[in-house]
């Protein structure tokens, strides 16, 4: 069944994913918000707000790496609708916290002494309050949903997630200029959140009572090294990280690249992660029906070569931008949208989110479904500590090339060319995936 509207209707199914997509919101309300609120409201250089920006996402990432192995753990062993319920109620508390900062930094009461340290640190808590929660939005489909249902629940997590993050997205763009409203609602969709939460059904464990190492360093460690003797596994993670180092890149350069290489406003920028966020619903719902249903990386190769050429397009549309400009006034949406090339920006977002929603969806899919039910949530767990190390080193990056004065849009260059490295890691999945299908066969 290839097909995904139907889980909708299903209790199995819907309030995790009305609860995931309430986090994947308000997580993004918060943290797009507070991001454009200091670059244009508090920043006024290029090396600064470029630097924030890296800083948030290196804030927001770090849990992921600190935390996956025992999120892990205690996702396996547990019950994962319990889980989730703790964390939601968790994130009320985070989120009070993240709404009195904007509340300081709206009043402009000791701004960068108070107001952005208690902004980092509800991004450091909402990071992991997401380490616990991530494992189990993909580990628990497999319990709920049948088997030929688990690629189809995948894409329309994956789609609903990048829905919310447009639809937040919007929303952060007005919020921005709005912060006293901003600290309201992100408090408000929490407690709407953990409401929902309490509605996914029962997950209980899988495997036998096991012992929790909550050493986050040892315990990282094996469970990556436990991982890697599944060549399936293996590449699949490699390969979603290196995407996600791609996309760490350029999620840190879009806000300062539309302020000072488009000369555009904070509702511009939304706009450009909105794009972006279409894109990869698209893309997660298109492969999908590609693939009917089918886990394969078949199309994960040539998917993010599509990738990396909508990237190196978005670069010279950027440079051709950037010349025509007359003035360095900053443009709302309606003068930006007047451009005729405005619509080659847009459209050229538009399709490296599509290419990426479909090279890494059915990647989520292997994690679940290509290890015992009891291990699952350890197998994204494994994904979320390679991603997040390969997302801050991502992030550093990015920092790097900013301090040496690489220029914003000669940055993406370098997301194109890293595009090459996530194709190869693609076929040697493919590869992987197929040999295991003939060792099947052979074995029957």
């Amino acid at each position: 069944m290839f097909t995904s509207t139907h889980l909708l209707k299903q209790r199995r199914f819907l309030p995790l994913f009305v609860t995931q997509l309430l986090n994947a919101f308000n997580d993004n309300l918060y943290k797009t918000t507070m991001v454009l609120f200091v670059v244009y409201a508090v920043y006024n250089s290029a090396d600064a707000e470029t630097m924030f920006s890296g800083l948030a996402s290196a804030v927001f990432i770090l849990p992921f790496f600190l935390f996956s192995a025992i999120a892990g753990q205690l996702a396996d062993l547990s019950d994962k609708a319990k889980i989730i319920r703790m964390v939601k109620a968790a994130e009320i508390g985070i989120m009070t916290v993240g709404a009195f900062g904007l509340f300081l930094a709206w009043k402009g009461l000791a701004v960068e002494v108070i107001a952005i340290p208690l902004l980092m640190l509800a991004l450091f808590a909402m990071g992991v309050h997401s380490t616990f929660f991530g494992p189990i939005k993909y580990a628990i489909l497999p319990q709920h949903l049948e088997k030929d249902e688990v690629l189809a629940g995948t894409g329309l997590v994956e789609a609903g997630t990048y829905l919310a993050i447009m639809t937040g997205t919007i929303l952060a763009g007005f919020l921005a200029e709005m912060i006293e409203v901003a600290a309201v609602a992100v408090v408000g969709f929490a407690i709407i959140g953990y409401l929902t939460s309490r509605q996914v059904p029962p997950a209980p464990p899988m495997g036998e009572p096991e012992k929790i190492n909550f050493n986050p360093f040892t315990s990282s460690w094996r469970m990556v090294r436990d991982i890697t003797h599944n060549r399936e596994v293996f590449y699949a993670i490699l390969a979603i990280s290196f995407f996600w180092t791609i996309g760490s890149v350029l999620f840190i350069q879009f806000p300062p690249l539309a302020k000072n290489v488009l000369m555009a406003d904070q509702k511009v920028a939304s706009l450009f992660l909105v794009f972006f966020s279409i894109g990869v619903a698209i893309g997660s719902v298109a492969v999908n029906m590609l693939l009917k249903g089918r886990v394969s990386a078949r199309y994960s190769p040539v998917s993010v070569l599509g990738m990396g050429a909508m990237v190196t397009l978005f670069y010279f549309v950027c440079r051709a931008w950037n010349a025509m400009l007359v003035d360095d006034t900053l443009m709302d949406i309606t003068t930006f949208l007047s451009y005729p090339l405005a619509w080659a920006v847009l459209g050229s977002l538009l399709m490296i989110a599509i290419f990426g929603g479909m090279f890494v969806v059915p990647l989520y899919a292997f994690l679940t479904t290509k290890v015992p039910a009891s291990q699952a949530s350890r197998a994204v767990a494994a994904n979320n500590i390679v991603n997040s190390g390969a997302m801050v080193t991502g992030s550093l990056f990015a920092l790097g090339l900013s301090a040496v004065g690489v220029p914003l849009a000669e940055q993406l260059l370098l997301s194109a060319a890293m595009c090459l490295i996530s194709a190869w890691l693609g076929q040697r999945l493919y590869r992987a995936e197929t040999n295991a299908e003939v060792a099947s066969d052979v074995a029957l």
